[in-house]
């Protein structure tokens, strides 16, 4: 099976090379070859499925890679059943984006280019994944971030589109120097990186270092998974094309994170005080975000600000030691989030570019199936009973309240009804509410073609069912769980009793709550569009303005830093450094000029200096 598992990042990564390589040649037939590569790696990833569901597990090596004194790795594949989880989310969604990008980009000049980078994109992403050990893990994991930097700033003539790309790019650094460090501490403390040998070798550290190594690597997941205080990335990410924003959000770089975390457990579970910090962050991430969601106007803006809540949920639930619960909520999420930001894209295209929910409304009846589409995809976010959402986001609340951390789940609960609510507002606004756009938009409203609708009624299948399937709990843990147990134990908490029984109820009553306070704002009566969006009061100034985060980021980070290079170049440079090397050439300068003058080229003067020193030399010697 080492073949097989080989071949998923390889299709991928000839697609990204023959269209980046050749894509003049290629030109608008570029699709062929993108969508054809996710297809192939979809198929292989479905039957590595079908070994590792037999009891397959593995590791695969492709080849030594360094060899250098005690240092030695190779690449290689780790292949478990989290592994295949996360290769058919990746290649099935990301297969299902690059078709539905056919459509959605069709127009665009550098349409070959952008099929390479897409397909660069999965091949990182499968790699990562894939890889059997911390060093192959940590360069592709800086390989999504180069790719998320190319799409973002995809567009890169438009000036937001290239700061959004910088930005993307800057803030993950941050993160990632803390996760290189994790990395390189684990070498020194364990003497090996591979996967097998560090989990092996993780009872018998310290609890201090172990604690240390956890911090760095979740600081990477931070960055990566847009997490507090390293989430400003993201919603800015929205600059780059839409079917981007849903790769990015749903099946690859934000998921990469939670992956990590949940694919290192042995090590956080050696430091019970990492596990509460990844799980207390991921609780105030999904409040957090959830609460800016409730007032943007853009819609793709208020998917990122979801996105950003959601990977809240998935970190509070490996926080609290319940892993398939955060992987489950990971797969169901990249479902209905990449069908929710496909929908926002056809949204868009059949409005002619426009993503203002003010200059919206009314197109039920124009985009149906984008509508019903949008709309499943809509509740399985919020948790409407018996879509997928609403199982992966029960059984993170249900973890919580088993553990004993009340108050987290709490917070979680107040976080659901949020969400039911900016996702309920969103749906109104975009496709209930009445029509708030001018004639001329109006009359243009057109539905997506079918290239674009097969992908959103794929993932609105795969939303209904994917809870039913496998997510219904049980006393013995739910399908997926039982499918991870040779991952993650089978410890998130009973299912049964009264007690979760009146958990279930709850969350059911905090999803009606919230479609209905949302119906009761913007269908109840007619809603103008000055009114969405104008900022009513402080709280309502500061939530537009998310916190002013950025403006405090920019104020006590990059304008001191960039103040300081400013110093540097045209000061501290110009004056110290040039005028230390300007000095010493003056020095030098000052000296020849002197000693040229000794060089007058008379004889007789050189014949005096000879004389003056062997009169030297003969004092010298009698003086002794």
């Amino acid at each position: 099976m080492s073949s097989t598992v080989w071949l998923i990042p390889a299709f991928p990564l000839v697609g990204a090379l023959l269209n980046m390589f050749f894509g003049g040649v290629i030109g608008r037939r570029a699709h062929w070859v993108a969508v054809s590569a996710l297809a192939g790696s979809f198929v292989a990833s479905c039957s590595l499925f079908s070994t590792v569901a037999s009891g397959g597990s593995f590791t695969a090596t492709l080849f030594s890679w360094i060899v250098a004194g005690d240092f030695e790795t190779a690449v290689t594949a780790h292949v478990d059943p989290l592994t295949v989880v996360m290769l058919l989310v990746v290649t099935g969604v990301g297969a299902l984006i690059h078709l539905y990008s056919i459509g959605y980009m069709h127009d665009d000049p550098d349409y070959a280019r952008y099929f390479a980078y897409l397909n660069l994109f999965v091949f990182s992403m499968t790699m990562l994944v894939l890889a059997g050990n911390f060093l192959l893990l940590y360069v592709f994991w800086e390989a999504v971030g180069l790719c998320s930097y190319l799409l973002i700033g995809f567009w890169y003539t438009r000036p937001a589109a290239a700061q959004a790309g910088k930005k993307a790019f800057i803030v993950n650094r941050v993160g990632d120097f803390g996760f290189g460090l994790g990395i390189m501490w684990l070498w020194t403390t364990v003497g090996t990186l591979d996967y097998d040998g560090v989990f092996a070798a993780a009872a018998d550290l310290d609890g201090r270092t172990a604690t240390g190594i956890a911090l760095l690597l979740f600081m990477g997941a931070c960055g990566k998974s847009a997490q507090l205080p390293l989430h400003t990335w993201l919603p800015d990410a929205m600059e780059g094309p839409t079917p981007v924003s849903a790769l990015i959000h749903a099946a690859t770089m934000v998921t990469a994170g939670v992956y990590m975390v949940a694919r290192s457990h042995v090590l956080f579970e050696r430091s019970p005080a990492a596990l509460e910090v990844v799980a207390w962050v991921g609780v105030a991430t999904a409040l957090f975000a959830a609460t800016i969601g409730l007032v943007q106007t853009d819609i793709k803006r208020v998917l990122a600000y979801s996105t950003v809540s959601q990977l809240g949920y998935m970190f509070a639930a490996v926080g609290l030691g319940a892993y398939a619960a955060g992987i489950f909520h990971l797969v169901t999420h990249a479902f209905f989030k990449a069908l929710l930001f496909l929908g926002a894209g056809s949204v868009i295209h059949g409005l002619g570019g426009e993503q203002d929910l003010r200059k919206m409304g009314g197109l039920s009846s124009r985009m149906v199936r984008t509508t019903i589409t949008t709309t499943i995809g809509a509740l399985g976010l919020a948790g409407l009973p018996g879509l997928a959402g609403f199982f992966s986001k029960d059984e993170i609340l249900a973890a919580a309240f088993a553990s004993g951390h009340r108050w987290m789940w709490a917070f979680l609960l107040v976080g659901a009804f949020l969400t039911a609510f900016y996702t309920a507002r969103m749906l109104f606004l975009a496709f209930y509410s009445g029509p708030r756009m001018t004639k001329e938009a109006a009359h243009h409203v057109h539905e997506s073609p079918g290239v674009m609708t097969l992908p959103l009624i794929v993932l609105a299948l795969l939303t209904v069912v994917t809870g039913v399937a496998v997510g219904i709990p049980s006393e013995h843990g739910t399908r997926f769980a039982r499918f991870l147990a040779p991952v993650f134990p089978l410890h998130e908490g009973g299912h049964g009793g009264v007690a979760a029984l009146l958990i279930l109820i709850l969350a059911v009553l905090v999803f009606a709550a919230g479609f209905a306070l949302a119906w009761f704002m913007y269908m109840a009566a007619p809603v103008r569009p000055a009114e969405i969006g104008r900022p009513k009061s402080a709280v309502h100034a500061l939530l537009l303005n998310a916190y002013y985060v950025d403006a405090l980021y920019d104020r006590v980070i990059v304008r001191p830093l960039l103040a300081l290079s400013v110093f540097l170049a045209r000061v501290f440079d110009l004056r110290v450094i040039d005028g230390l090397v300007n000095a010493l050439g003056r020095t030098v300068v000052a000296w020849a000029a002197g000693m040229r003058r000794l060089q007058t080229g008379y004889t007789v003067n050189y014949a005096l200096t000879m004389l003056a020193g062997a009169v030297a030399i003969v004092a010298f010697l009698l003086s002794r």
